[in-house]
């Protein structure tokens, strides 16, 4: 039933575990999609290069199929500077309602990707995927050289071209309907939102690369309108954010059972663009100015992480896809094989 990329892959369905990193898809969410027949993906993106290898050897000990992982290959503005204290001061305030210390401002990093590439080629995935941006010329070769094959993540056509320029294998279809960070790198994020399917037809016309349709795709009426689109897969993040094993908090899966969609793009939890259920702390940012990526990320992490052990959604990043209304509660075997049932497959 795939298309023969996943195929080539060992993928028995087009179904992909869109690839979430700072928690949401944690190694038993990824396992258990690969061992129902899908493609689990693991955003390593946040992870030191010990801890992609360590994670990696986690989900191995869970799955023997075949896995795929995700970094950022940019995004990053080091040399991007933003008066902190409109920021700092909402921040502040924020954590004192948590009983948190008063922030501090972190530095404004530059981009790990190539330490983090290096191992990405030691773990050897069946797929490496990316967004943000293009690797360069010699690491994309690289990982082909080493048997990786490399999927980047456009959100308009013209992204789709320059990704196919640089000698990807295939191509994320990210549609302005999908949760969380925006792949965008051309434009800006307000210019690129190209609906799912739309894109996916564009991206095939363009490239005639074997593409992945991304965005706000729930069930298996969704996925088949993308194959007749053209693509050869789908990838679905929200739709997985109830299973048990992913590793979101209670608050942000209570704030997804309210069946209300209410997402918006916002920068104020990482300083990049992403869609997310909108909260407290997405209105007290109103009209300041947000930090660089991902300065700002690293600002809110101490205050996501507490809001979520306390039980309040108020000041995390509630990350959802539009169709969010949509999502089913199962395990995660069970809503791959419900989902390939429901197009057409056995």
């Amino acid at each position: 039933m795939p298309g023969n990329f996943l195929r080539t892959l060992g993928v028995d369905h087009p179904i992909v575990l869109g690839p979430m990193a700072g928690g949401a898809g944690s190694p038993k969410l990824v396992a258990a999609v690969s061992n129902a027949g899908g493609l689990g993906s693991f955003g390593a993106a946040y992870l030191a290069p010990q801890q992609i290898l360590d994670t990696v050897n986690e989900i191995r000990s869970l799955t023997s199929k075949p896995i795929a992982l995700n970094l950022f290959a940019g995004g990053y503005e080091p040399d991007r500077v933003v008066e902190p204290g409109p920021m700092m001061a909402v921040v502040s305030r924020a954590h004192e309602r948590l009983g948190l210390a008063p922030p501090t401002l972190p530095p404004n990093p530059v981009s790990p990707f190539d330490e983090q590439l290096e191992a990405i080629i030691e773990a050897k995935p069946a797929l490496f995927s990316f967004t943000f941006g293009v690797p360069g010329a010699d690491q994309i070769a690289r990982l082909q050289k080493a048997g990786i094959p490399v999927c980047g993540t456009a959100t308009t056509v013209e992204e789709a071209k320059v990704l196919a320029s640089a000698g990807v294998d295939a191509i994320a279809a990210q549609g302005e309907e999908a949760g969380a960070h925006r792949g965008t790198f051309l434009r800006s994020a307000e210019e690129s939102m190209v609906p799912t399917y739309e894109l996916v037809r564009g991206v095939v016309a363009a490239t005639g690369l074997p593409v992945f349709a991304s965005g706000g795709l729930m069930d298996g009426a969704d996925v088949k309108r993308a194959l007749e689109a053209g693509a050869q897969a789908a990838q679905l993040g929200t739709a997985f954010l109830l299973c048990p094993e992913s590793g979101i908090p209670v608050p942000y899966r209570d704030a997804l059972r309210a069946r209300k969609d209410t997402t918006v793009i916002t920068r104020v939890y990482s300083g990049r663009a992403a869609r997310g259920l909108r909260n407290r702390f997405i209105d007290e940012c109103d009209g300041v100015p947000v930090l660089p990526f991902r300065q700002q990320n690293d600002l809110t992490r101490a205050m996501r992480t507490e809001s979520g052990k306390k039980g309040l959604p108020d000041y995390i990043s509630l990350w959802a896809g539009r169709g969010v209304t949509r999502a089913r509660e199962m395990p995660a075997a069970e809503l791959v094989r419900m989902l390939v049932s429901e197009i057409g497959g056995r």
